[in-house]
């Protein structure tokens, strides 16, 4: 019974430990030391680069046990900014992210996998007009370490690419096969808490 029990409370400082050693950040959102850009052709004769301006998240990694890591992700769709403001009123309405029945959409990770080089796969749920499925994001470590202010930031960027059809988007067709998918890019800087 007392090994059982002095096994038992070992293992439970052992977890305790592991899971202390993750470190938490919080996207610098205030700084606007992150970004979620998007971009897509338009009618395959130029590109089209927008950005979301409102976002919030938090992010864990752990350097010793770096498949441990998570993120959580919430952005404002409303704050869709293509530098044209009658396209983003369009984009805005339910021929795209119908904003005022879906206001946000969410990434939720499963999964981080180191790959060597500084890269790694990160997969989680993403949620965009109502619909959820997973994705899996290429990302790159951009850096870490002290801050002039006297914290600690780390920062990753990542690489998606997305099928409009797959995210109920009616205008989708009327686009054109050029149009068919958009590639997400983001940046996130964290300020260690």
């Amino acid at each position: 019974m007392k090994l059982k029990l002095l096994l038992g409370t070992a293992l439970l400082v052992l977890g305790i430990s592991t899971s202390a050693m993750a470190e938490d950040y919080v996207i610098d959102k205030k700084g606007q030391h992150a970004v979620i850009q998007f971009k897509i052709a338009h009618l395959g004769y130029s590109w089209l680069i927008g950005r979301f301006n409102d976002f919030d998240g938090t992010f864990s990694y752990d350097e010793k046990n770096p498949s441990a890591a998570k993120i959580n992700v919430t952005i404002n769709t409303a704050s869709v900014d293509s530098n044209h403001a009658a396209r983003d009123k369009h984009l805005r309405s339910p021929d795209f992210f119908n904003v005022d029945n879906y206001p946000t959409s969410t990434f939720v990770s499963k999964s981080f996998k180191e790959l060597g080089d500084g890269k790694a796969e990160l997969t989680g749920t993403f949620t965009l007009n109502g619909v959820t499925r997973d994705i899996s994001i290429d990302v790159k470590h951009v850096g870490h370490g002290p801050d002039p202010w006297g914290g600690y930031r780390r920062g990753f960027e990542g690489t998606t690419t997305l099928t409009l059809a797959d995210w109920n988007i009616p205008f989708a067709p009327k686009l054109g096969p050029a149009s068919a998918e958009v590639e997400l890019y983001f940046s996130f800087e964290g300020v260690k808490q």
